[in-house]
């Protein structure tokens, strides 16, 4: 921590030392209290508190913490932590409060402040009725309502969704302070990862990138686009590639999986063997290798076609898939469902039975286009779906993302939540305690997004090995966000490698240096 930071970290209080610190009421000195979500400290709201001091002698600025934002998507969009820091950095606020409840009124009732100020659009037209409460309690021991002049009016949520600002860098060390993490164990909890067992269960995809110029339309009569094949890249996708990003990291990976009998189930056995990884691969005469061809013209992606059979898998297979579960040792489980054909309301329980005791167990359940639900995975220890997947879920299209994440993390019944938010990076549950919050975001890391497809899966890998390496939710989230944003910049299934990752972090750790 800085000289600096650490001047305005001394103004940050609990209540407890605020009530010590400004004494019983009568006072020499008068208190004033002003609360507010502060997301974006604005000119509005240095107009306010710089009013709010004018009146009083100390000025105790009042935040809401994280827990109990749930106004506007993505908020809070600045984190509590560095909120209080922002304030405290004012010259004018004495003293910074994060209220960890709903509510200013216990605060109130705790503390007595002299003053209580308001910005004045609370009493233009009329008190509001939260207002109106906030006066019975200053009521009780003699403290006044103070309405703030509001004729510069600011809107945070608009600032936030219209040009959100960049400030990624920030959260991330304001996070980082807060669990005593530095780059640098960042570094050797990466390392930490070599070695390490996985065990990958899930359905294999060949995704093909079809490369083309595009020529026009073949006929005058129809609207057919008319495309010259240029090249044809193949990679191994779905649960494959999340074990070769696992070997990729130095991990000891076993997978097991369905192939057809064909070319394609011979190009991912090849793949993976000669990246190192063991395959336990089922062949179902039955049903093709799924193949995913994206036709591709400048940067522009044309069409997709897919080679599948979403059939569930036989009861024998699933027994065959069962007895490898059981007699294969290992420190982390992956479940990686795609569901094309492993993963299904029946196959699911038996598969889950079989894992043996001990290992870490991860399930995540990219379904959002077709039937399949990641709380079928309950009570393992990480899942990792997107925000479309939680919200078709839960059956929720409406609520905010972190009530709509809390939720999921409660019918999920999981030890760990990471929720991927896209461009917006991600948000984490976990079990709280008296000195773990429950929950905290980190933004993505991109510096230039060329194929978004896939960064999940290497999410997914380096957040797995961390977890279980270190037992740190915050160092594993990092860590599996550094790899999406590392995967994000490349176009096709392509392994992230640890020093990939190390240089990400070196990039952000300059970043945040100014070095």
């Amino acid at each position: 921590m800085s000289g600096a930071e650490d001047r305005y970290q001394r103004k940050i209080k609990t209540r407890e030392e605020l009530r010590e610190l400004l004494g019983p009421r009568p006072r020499d000195l008068k208190v004033v209290m002003c609360h507010g979500t502060f997301d974006l400290v604005h000119p509005g709201h240095v107009r306010h508190l710089t009013y709010a001091k004018s009146r009083a002698d100390v000025l105790v600025a009042s935040l809401t913490s994280d827990a109990h934002i749930a106004k506007a998507n993505y908020r809070p969009f600045v984190p509590q932590a560095l909120r209080a820091m922002n304030l405290a950095a004012l010259e004018d606020v004495d003293y910074v409060l994060v209220d960890e409840r709903p509510t200013p009124l216990e605060n109130i009732a705790f503390l007595e402040p002299d003053y209580f100020a308001k910005g004045y659009e609370y009493v233009d037209g009329g008190v509001h009725p939260r207002t109106t409460e906030e006066i019975s309690v200053l009521e009780t021991y003699g403290g006044e309502i103070l309405f703030t002049p509001g004729d510069v009016v600011f809107s945070s949520s608009r600032f936030i969704e219209e040009t959100p600002p960049a400030i990624g860098v920030e959260k991330l060390l304001a996070l980082m302070q807060s669990e005593g993490l530095s780059f640098d164990s960042l570094r050797a909890s990466l390392e930490s990862c070599r070695g390490l067992r996985v065990h990958v269960l899930g359905d294999t995809i060949v995704d093909r990138y079809v490369y083309c110029t595009a020529i026009g339309s073949s006929t005058s009569k129809t609207p057919t686009l008319s495309v010259k094949l240029d090249e044809q890249v193949e990679f191994v996708g779905g649960a494959a590639i999340v074990a070769r990003h696992l070997r990729a990291a130095h991990a000891e990976v076993s997978f097991s999986t369905v192939l057809g009998a064909d070319e394609a189930g011979r190009f991912v056995r090849d793949r993976l063997e000669e990246a190192g990884v063991v395959v336990h691969a089922v062949t179902d005469r039955g049903r093709p290798t799924t193949i995913k061809s994206n036709f591709i013209a400048g940067n522009h992606r044309l069409l997709k076609v897919d080679q599948v059979d979403n059939l569930p898998i036989s009861s024998r297979i699933v027994e065959e898939l069962q007895e490898t579960l059981a007699a294969t040792e290992a420190d982390v489980v992956v479940f990686s469902d795609f569901r094309h054909g492993i993963f299904g309301k029946e196959s699911i329980p038996r598969l889950a039975e079989s894992i043996p005791a001990g290992p870490l167990t991860v399930a995540d359940s990219q379904v959002a286009s077709r039937w399949g639900n990641i709380l079928d995975f309950s009570e393992f220890d990480l899942i990792t779906p997107n925000e479309k997947e939680a919200r078709f879920s839960l059956g929720d299209q409406d609520s905010v993302v972190r009530p709509l994440a809390l939720e999921l993390y409660r019918r999920a019944q999981c030890q760990t939540l990471v929720l991927k938010l896209g461009n917006r990076g991600i948000i984490t549950y976990r079990a709280a305690t008296e000195d773990v919050r429950a929950f905290f975001t980190i933004d993505s890391f991109a510096d230039t997004v060329v194929d978004s497809v896939g960064s999940g899966d290497a999410l997914l890998a380096y957040t797995s090995l961390a977890l279980r390496a270190t037992g740190s939710t915050v160092t594993a989230s990092i860590l599996g966000s550094m790899a999406a944003g590392v995967a994000v910049e490349h176009d096709g299934n392509t392994p992230v490698t640890p020093e990939q990752v190390l240089e990400k972090l070196a990039r952000v750790e300059k970043r945040a240096l100014y070095t």
